[in-house]
């Protein structure tokens, strides 16, 4: 029987990035499935009380500073070249993360992921511009209309709402998050952690 990890993500988190990178192999190695679920990072945290880091830990320099080393230390280990912090980060996500529900029901979500995440995430790009999206989409070879008009749907916000509740629910706080076993795992490095326990599993 085939494995399902869940994994609940907001494009607008470089590590949700990050670990986007390692699925394909991890699903390779261990032939379990990772469920792409969409949520609302900003609903997540009112939802559970939490804060983004910088907000939380930006008096506290060192802390800060160990964060980007462990980030640096994580994209050399495993080789994430093209990765760029974005230089319009905090980027408002909601139009992309309804596109990606938009994306879902059209049976577009794996291409619509991988291309929002290397706009995000390697090309820089200001992914919260209405306009800059619809391009993106357009050029990726998306019916950039048909995305503009399905966010606006309210079938579409409202299953966003329902997946970060959802999330909230699991025991999620942030992105990025994975559900194995009804059990909750958030980080970018939890893919191998996960692939350990699914081997203590009969």
């Amino acid at each position: 029987m085939t494995q399902t990890v869940d994994y609940y993500f907001d494009f607008g988190s470089p590590n949700a990035y990050l670990a986007h990178r390692l699925v394909p192999a991890f699903e390779a190695r261990t032939g379990a499935v990772v469920r792409y679920v969409p949520v609302l990072l900003g609903g997540l945290f009112k939802l559970t009380g939490n804060q983004a880091p910088f907000a939380a830990f930006g008096a506290i320099p060192n802390k800060m500073a160990y964060m980007q080393t462990e980030m640096d230390r994580f994209i050399r280990l495993h080789g994430l070249t093209d990765f760029q912090f974005n230089p319009h980060f905090p980027i408002h996500t909601v139009a992309l993360m309804r596109g990606a529900i938009v994306a879902e029901n059209r049976g577009e979500a794996a291409g619509y992921i991988e291309l929002v995440f290397q706009h995000m995430w390697e090309r820089g790009s200001n992914m919260g511009d209405p306009e800059v999206l619809a391009s993106a989409l357009a050029g990726g070879g998306f019916d950039a209309e048909a995305y503009t008009t399905g966010v606006q749907d309210p079938a579409v916000k409202q299953a966003l709402i329902d997946t970060t509740q959802a999330a909230a629910d699991a025991g999620a706080f942030g992105s990025p998050t994975f559900l194995y076993a009804d059990e909750i795992y958030f980080g970018k490095d939890q893919l191998d952690l996960i692939e350990q326990m699914m081997k203590t599993r009969p």
